[in-house]
């Protein structure tokens, strides 16, 4: 009797490649729209980005269209956080805590942790800049929150996306943008451990 090999797994598709529906190409033209409101580009662009826009198929292409334009809800009484591995490391939750609309992380020679687990969110989208370093960045998201990495240079250490497309409604997107340096960024969902301890204490914290 001949034993079949098993067929090999599907590659998971990134991010960036997942199919955009209407729903993000209307996000995508109403955000171009606001732009040339405020003079950031012209009428003759925003009409190229607005047909772009509309025959956009995936998350990267969308993003490529708005990658230059300030992002939603950052404001000058809303500066970015920005963490710094340093040394020996540093994290941002389990803990409950107001999540800005932009996150700047820094690997350096300890790395950094990013995790959102415990962050109800009602921001339609938090840009996370993640630049690996020597130790890396690592970013977990609630189940229900999606990512967008298409933005982001993976460098020699690489980009591990463990998300799963599935976003629920009033979720913010998470766009991820930086680079992956020498050790690299993961962004995932919790881990078994992770989730026992959200088991525990499952109260999240709101965003304003």
């Amino acid at each position: 009797m001949t034993v079949q090999p098993p067929e090999p797994s599907p590659r998971p598709v990134p991010s960036g490649e997942l199919r955009a529906s209407h729903d993000d190409r209307d996000a995508t033209v109403e955000r171009l729209r606001d732009a040339a409101a405020e003079g950031r580009i012209d009428l003759d662009e925003l009409d190229t980005r607005l047909e772009q826009a509309l025959t956009s198929r995936t998350y990267a292409e969308l993003a490529a269209l708005t990658a230059d334009l300030p992002q939603p809800n950052s404001t000058p009484d809303q500066p970015p956080l920005v963490l710094k591995g340093g040394l020996s490391g540093v994290s941002r939750g389990p803990g409950r805590w107001d999540a800005p609309g932009h996150v700047i992380a820094h690997g350096g020679l300890g790395g950094v942790k990013l995790d959102f687990t415990r962050v109800e969110c009602r921001l339609p989208e938090i840009v996370v800049e993640a630049y690996g370093e020597t130790a890396g960045v690592t970013i977990v998201l609630p189940d229900g929150w999606a990512a967008d990495t298409g933005g982001i240079d993976p460098g020699t250490g690489g980009l591990k996306d463990r998300t799963t497309p599935d976003r629920l409604p009033g979720t913010p997107l998470v766009r991820l943008t930086g680079a992956g340096g020498l050790a690299g960024v993961v962004i995932r969902h919790p881990n078994r451990r992770e989730r026992r301890k959200l088991e525990a204490n499952p109260a999240p914290q709101e965003c304003p």
